[in-house]
């Protein structure tokens, strides 16, 4: 892969011409641009990772659920084959998964919520990087 970056050494800011600086800043600002990008997209795989989290919460809520169903299909069979107080007890038990189930949600609720806006420090970064450009800029018309 070839280099962008010139073979030779940079001559310093006071001793170069206008188009070694421009070269310089070209140079600069495309690695600057390729180092926000990077970061940027490590932000991104570690949000996914969390809403992932997210997800398979949500998705043990819904299986809780479904036996928290069953359960109640389990007391209406029971009530009625019997009307005895066994479906007292399957009807405690079907309550009891529904608790869990939004227990269960809840907590993934919560852990969706603090996801983090996936460019964040990019987005603090680059506007360190215009305030450090400005006062480089400020300083040296001084």
């Amino acid at each position: 892969m070839a280099s962008t970056t010139p073979e030779t050494s940079a001559p310093a800011p006071a001793d170069a011409t206008t188009g070694q600086l421009i070269a310089q800043l070209s140079t600069q600002m495309s690695t600057l641009v390729r180092g926000e990008l990077q970061l940027a997209k490590a932000e991104l795989q570690q949000s996914a990772k969390s809403a992932g989290t997210s997800v398979g919460l949500f998705g043990g809520a819904g299986v809780v659920a479904l036996y928290g169903v069953g359960a109640l299909i389990a007391c209406v069979i029971i009530a009625l084959a019997l009307v005895v107080p066994a479906w007292l007890a399957a009807l405690i038990v079907a309550v009891a998964l529904f608790v869990v189930a939004g227990i269960l949600a809840l907590v993934a609720k919560k852990k969706a919520s603090q996801v983090a806006p996936p460019v964040e420090r990019t987005v603090e970064s680059v506007k360190q990087d215009v305030e450090s450009l400005k006062e480089g800029a400020h300083h040296g018309r001084v």
